[in-house]
């Protein structure tokens, strides 16, 4: 008797839509995806299970670390206009240029009078490390209040409200620092402010 011979069905999958899909998604992950910016002062923050998130405006940032401390606002028309009263308190004319350039910066830690310099290097010279000793805090050239001050009144003067501060310390870094910080603040009625610190679980 003649065996019946089945016809065999082709097993092959098209995976072109898939592929589409796949490409699809990670273009959509890569363009919303938020690129991490460089800081001039890379810190390792202490560890907390506190999740309060900063605010996106209206806020300065005070990164301390290996005795220096950094200074940033958000804001380009503030930083803008705070470079620009700066410049006007210590004696040192910006240019509209260089206000530009300014604004584009998130953070600094150089003298006022280094200032021109930081803003015409490139991106990568500016940096590297050692390149900006940090914003001066000392009780004879206490430029550190000054920035604290003048963002602080350019914020309420552009947008009436009052500037938010955060503190960003190395976890390493001696106490006597971050008193000097705290210090600054106090004396400006500033005792409300964030502590940026690393994410870690409960049973940690």
């Amino acid at each position: 008797m003649a065996k019946i011979k089945l016809s065999k069905k082709s097993s092959r999958i098209d995976m072109t839509a898939m592929c589409d899909m796949a490409f699809l998604l990670l273009s959509f992950f890569i363009m919303t995806a938020t690129a991490k910016v460089p800081e001039a002062l890379p810190v390792d923050t202490p560890a907390s299970t506190v999740q309060t998130k900063l605010p996106e405006e209206n806020l300065a940032t005070l990164t301390i670390g290996k005795e220096k401390v950094f200074f940033g606002v958000t804001g380009r028309e503030v930083r803008s206009e705070t470079l620009g009263r700066m410049g006007e308190k210590y004696g040192v004319k910006f240019s509209e240029a260089d206000k530009k350039k300014f604004a584009l910066l998130d953070g600094f830690g150089v003298d006022i009078r280094q200032m021109k310099q930081l803003i015409d290097m490139k991106n990568e010279d500016r940096m590297r490390e050692g390149t900006q000793p940090g914003v001066p805090y000392d009780s004879i050239n206490n430029q550190l209040a000054d920035w604290v001050k003048i963002s602080r009144e350019v914020t309420k003067d552009l947008d009436g409200k009052d500037l938010d501060i955060a503190i960003k310390g190395d976890a390493k870094e001696e106490y006597p620092t971050v008193k000097k910080v705290l210090d600054i603040l106090q004396k400006q009625n500033k005792n409300n402010f964030f502590l940026v610190t690393g994410l870690r679980s409960d049973d940690f």
